[in-house]
């Protein structure tokens, strides 16, 4: 078995801010399956944990060495495809990677639930010549992303209220309906469903008081801050003092949700369906799967991309 001495430490503490999350994925991604390494940092960087999610699914482990109070150690590892997801999942997550598949004639409907390892030595299949082409998919997907850096943080934050936000206040209240609905029908059976509508409340009601403080305070003082330096002036000092202050109470909160979504993906067994779930009962996983990865593309963006200009706004015009 690997052990920390073996494993290269980047130290973040030494990076540019720009290049700290850059450079982790740079060496994430240079990683094979069973291979890890140790991020040294001054802060919990469990903003990382979100965006490792959100970019790269499933696909690491994430392991504290230490926790503060001034130094922070994580072990990041990625899995094999042994460890990681099925074809089937693979698949389902993604469809076009069913084109990679039936090239080497996998089947990945009904031998579905079998590892990317298993079906390459059962095949004859060189493991590593089908992941690269997997890969080669999603570095594709990747490339079509928009390059949020290199928006200002004003279109950034509508951006954020007019996608995101809406689509949370839209989701709220269907996913409100289907959760209890399948615990009520199906929590004699699945008891966890039950649990799972409790942790999806709970989410509903942080997200519903959550949004309007960005949307009243927050975000407008960053337009604030925007206007201020396009126009040469200074800000007097708001009455929450630091905008590091607001900020740390939004990551709060996002790291409360994340929280309460990882608490659902763990009873659901990463929204794996049982045999006798109905069409609601899919739905609802399907529709619970897609309110994850858009909240962690929503808590990235603000986290790791609107934040950081923020307060380097507010350096500049206080």
């Amino acid at each position: 078995m690997e052990t920390t001495e073996k494993i290269k430490t980047l130290d973040v503490t030494v990076l540019e801010p720009r290049m700290k999350h850059p450079t982790i994925f740079e060496w994430f991604d240079s990683l094979k399956g069973g291979e890890a390494f140790i991020i040294h940092n001054d802060h919990d960087p469990k903003p990382l944990y979100y965006q490792l999610l959100g970019e790269r699914g499933n696909t690491f482990k994430w392991e504290y060495l230490e926790q503060g109070p001034e130094v922070w150690e994580v072990k990041i590892g990625k899995l094999t495809q042994e460890e990681g997801e099925t074809v089937g999942e693979l698949v389902a997550k993604d469809y076009r990677k069913a084109q990679v598949f039936k090239k080497y004639g996998i089947d990945f409907c009904c031998g579905g639930k079998k590892s990317v390892k298993q079906v390459c030595a059962e095949k004859g299949i060189s493991q590593e010549e089908l992941e690269q082409e997997l890969l080669a998919m999603d570095e594709a997907e990747k490339s079509r992303e928009q390059d949020y850096d290199k928006w200002g943080p004003t279109f950034l934050a509508d951006y954020i209220v007019n996608m995101h936000h809406t689509y949370v206040r839209e989701a709220i209240p269907v996913l409100y309906e289907y959760t209890n609905k399948i615990a009520n029908v199906h929590g004699g059976r699945h008891p966890e469903l039950v649990e799972v509508a409790k942790h999806f409340t709970n989410i509903a009601n942080e997200l519903e008081a959550h949004m309007p403080k960005e949307e009243r305070v927050l975000f407008p003082y960053i337009k604030q801050l925007e206007e201020a330096k396009k126009n040469s002036v200074k800000l007097d000092k708001p009455a929450f003092g630091s905008i590091q202050n607001p900020i740390n109470m939004m990551e709060m909160e996002h790291e409360h949700a994340g929280n309460e979504l990882e608490k659902i993906r763990e009873l659901t067994n990463n929204y794996t369906l049982p045999a006798d779930a109905c069409a609601t009962y899919t739905v609802a996983f399907k529709k619970l799967k897609e309110f994850e990865n858009d909240l962690f593309h929503h808590i990235h963006l603000e986290n790791n991309v609107l934040f950081p200009k923020a307060l380097e706004l507010e350096k500049e015009v206080l």
